[in-house]
């Protein structure tokens, strides 16, 4: 049985998911581009949180806005960016596992290639993404090594999996609990559901985290993680979402059929 939604404060700000909850591949899920639509009627700010690591900030910027989202850079954040920052602060070279498309949000940070494992021990931090067929033995051998001499483990995405075109694929988080069991550490995690990447989220709004509403699909990574720094949520029944996590959700929580459901019943007020 769901929790009373319950809504304290007035509904300032809203946060999406975008994988399952706005596209699903390169197509708009049902009713997504109306919600967004209405959000900026009702001049209600809003921003895009992702664990997408398959592609750059600038290409999926691109990608979002040639289907008709129609969106700032300022307001899609991803966990690459994020990485960056965090390795340019600490002019570290790294070692990196991520897809082919991610590089770019890399440019200027000191590289050692994924699958150099003579140079493995060099790294002072590894960066793992969704590297799809990137993981392979050698590579994630060559992360091993790294993190077991010492590197910092920085984890761009703990989601565990995502659905894209009818079928499940698996995502980097169960490569960072493999990397984390096999030496010994905990990743720096700079995706959702770590409360860094949702406070990010919060200082670029600029809103208080009681006025802000996060949508996802994913119960862990989107409605766990965001209420666990005081956002409201609401869970979509599209995309990854599984019968069995409504009885997860947490308080102040509700469960909508899609994006536009969630959108309305926040106008609504």
């Amino acid at each position: 049985m769901n929790t009373p939604w319950v809504l304290p404060h007035k509904t300032q700000a809203v946060i999406f998911d975008i994988g399952g909850v706005l596209l699903d591949g390169e197509t708009p899920m049902a009713g997504a581009l109306e919600a967004i639509a209405a959000l900026r009627e009702a001049r209600l700010p809003f921003l895009l949180l992702t664990n997408t690591t398959r592609r750059s900030h600038a290409n999926l910027l691109a990608a979002l806005n040639r289907v008709g989202f129609l969106l700032r850079p300022e307001q899609l954040l991803t966990p690459a960016r994020a990485a960056a920052v965090w390795l340019q602060a600490h002019q570290t070279p790294a070692l990196f596992l991520i897809h082919e498309g991610l590089r770019a949000d890399f440019d200027g940070c000191a590289a050692l290639g994924a699958q150099a494992t003579s140079e493995a021990t060099q790294a002072s931090a590894v960066v793992i993404g969704d590297a799809g067929d990137g993981f392979t033995y050698a590579a994630l051998n060559a992360a091993f090594r790294a993190i077991h001499a010492g590197a910092h483990l920085l984890s761009l995405a703990d989601s565990r999996f995502f659905r894209e075109g009818g079928a499940l694929w698996l995502d980097a988080g169960p490569f960072v609990r493999l990397l984390e069991n096999a030496a010994s550490v905990r990743a720096v995690s700079l995706g959702k559901p770590g409360a860094a990447f949702f406070q990010q989220a919060i200082d670029v709004l600029g809103v208080p985290a009681a006025h802000i509403v996060m949508i996802g699909d994913d119960i862990t990574t989107d409605i766990l993680g965001a209420a666990a720094v005081g956002l409201k949520t609401m869970l979509v029944q599209t995309g990854k979402y599984q019968p069995a996590d409504q009885a997860k959700l947490p308080p102040n929580s509700r469960c909508v059929p899609d994006v536009l459901a969630a959108v309305r019943d926040i106008l609504a007020g």
